[in-house]
C-alpha cells in the first residue's frame, strides 16, 4: 500500500509544535454538515468517502460505438488523501455548521475530476496561502482543542502574524488509530 499523499508546504519557521508554512494552491472537494464538532466530521466525511470512492461521473473519454445507446457515465475511484480538515462555517447565523474537507490528489485538475453525484460535494480550486500550525496528537476534547487554539493564537502574536481566517482543525488518522498514535493539526492562515 503506497504513502497517502497530504498537501504539499514550504516550512518557514518552527518551534517545537509550532510551524510557520507556505501552502501550494490545491483543489479540495467540500461539503457543509450541520452538528456538533463531534458528529459533523462523520457525515462530512462519509458524504466525501462516497464521492472518491465511486459516486462521480467520471470525465474520461469513451470511444463512440454504434449502435448508439443510452448509457451511463463510468465513475471513477480517486485515492484517499490526509488530512481530513473541518472548519466553522463562516455568516452561516449558526456554529454549528462546518465545512468538511478533502484536498484532491495533484494528478488531478478541475477538467479531469470526476463530476460528484452528490450535490452536497463541491468541489473547488484552493489558493495557496501562509499558515500558523499547531502540532499535536492524542484525543480531541473540546479542552484540548480549546487548548491548542489558545496556543496557536499565542504563538501567532508573538511571531507579529495576523490571523487571516478561521482556525482549520485536521485529521488524519482513521477512527481505528490508537488515541495515542493520532495526528492533529490546528491551522490558522495568517496575513503575508
Amino acid at each position: 500500500m503506497g504513502r497517502i499523499e497530504e498537501p504539499k508546504f514550504e516550512l518557514i519557521d518552527q518551534s517545537g509544535d509550532f510551524e510557520i508554512r507556505r501552502y501550494g494552491s490545491t483543489i479540495v472537494a467540500e461539503t457543509t454538515v450541520d452538528g456538533s464538532f463531534y458528529d459533523a466530521p462523520s457525515e462530512g466525511f462519509r458524504r466525501l468517502a462516497g464521492y472518491i470512492f465511486g459516486k462521480n461521473k467520471s470525465k474520461g473519454k469513451i470511444a463512440m460505438t454504434a449502435p448508439v445507446a443510452m448509457a451511463e457515465s463510468p465513475s471513477e475511484k480517486i485515492a484517499m488523501t490526509a488530512p481530513v480538515s473541518q472548519t466553522q462555517a463562516a455568516n452561516t447565523g449558526t456554529s454549528n455548521q462546518w465545512i468538511i474537507t478533502f484536498t484532491m490528489p495533484s494528478s488531478y485538475t478541475m477538467e479531469t475530476l470526476p463530476t460528484p453525484e452528490d450535490s452536497r460535494v463541491r468541489l473547488k480550486h484552493a489558493p495557496g496561502y501562509k499558515a500558523a500550525v499547531r502540532k499535536f496528537s492524542g484525543f480531541n476534547s473540546d479542552e484540548t482543542v480549546k487548548k491548542n487554539t489558545e496556543q496557536l493564537l499565542e504563538f501567532i502574536k508573538e511571531r507579529r502574524l495576523e490571523p487571516a481566517g478561521s482556525p482549520m482543525y485536521a485529521r488524519y488518522n482513521p477512527p481505528w488509530t490508537p488515541w495515542f498514535l493520532r495526528r492533529h493539526e490546528l491551522i490558522i492562515p495568517v496575513f503575508d
